[in-house]
């Protein structure tokens, strides 16, 4: 299996994994960190769709789909820090004034999983946020140890799938999901300089 991640410029495919089976269905759309929660309060139904299918348009997208072959096997959220609300969370921590981009959702469809889809949505955004020019990515995961996490509250990542990515721990946050505590990851991008000769 090759797994290509690409930009998330195809709306059909964002809805695919995370829309709802009904367009009438309030469920995240994968919005709930990445607008107002007075926004993500209002939009209802079709509208959260809407939404995203006009961020997919935008230029960046919003975050990067896992490809096998054809099919959308996994999305990952990534932005700049400041366009979403982890710009104001008390919960997580600014480490420095660097105009950094989270990525805060990673989610592998059913019967897709434990086939390192994660692993390459990590990598995927990663580049993703190298090419729009971010200097810095971090990521706010479950730091879970060997306990079992809940597949549905998942999304944020654990912690050692963000290290073999080659993120370093930042910060302790006051963030708890799923009884776990999260932790912020980090991964300088900037190249590194060269020696004068």
């Amino acid at each position: 299996m090759t797994i290509e991640v690409r930009p998330a410029t195809a709306f059909g495919d964002v809805r695919t994994l995370v829309g709802p089976k009904s367009p009438e269905s309030n469920v995240c759309w994968c919005l709930s960190y990445r607008i107002p929660s007075k926004l993500n309060n209002e939009l209802r139904g079709p509208d959260r769709g809407a939404y995203v299918a006009e961020l997919c348009r935008a230029d960046p997208p919003p975050g990067v789909i896992a490809y096998d072959g054809d099919e959308p096997v996994g999305w990952a959220a990534v932005a700049p820090r400041s366009d979403t609300s982890f710009a104001r969370n008390r919960k997580i921590p600014h480490v420095d004034d660097l105009p950094v981009w989270s990525l805060w959702c990673i989610r592998v469809r059913p019967g897709h999983r434990k086939k390192g889809i994660s692993h390459a949505l990590i990598a995927g955004a990663v580049e993703f946020a190298r090419e729009q020019g971010a200097p810095a990515i971090e990521a706010y995961p479950l730091d879970s140890g060997d306990a079992r996490v809940d597949m549905t509250m998942a999304y944020a990542g654990i912690r050692k799938n963000f290290e073999r990515a080659g993120f370093s721990y930042a910060a302790d946050t006051t963030s708890v999901l799923a009884g776990h505590p999260r932790v912020l990851m980090r991964l300088d991008l900037t190249p590194p300089r060269r020696a004068p000769k």
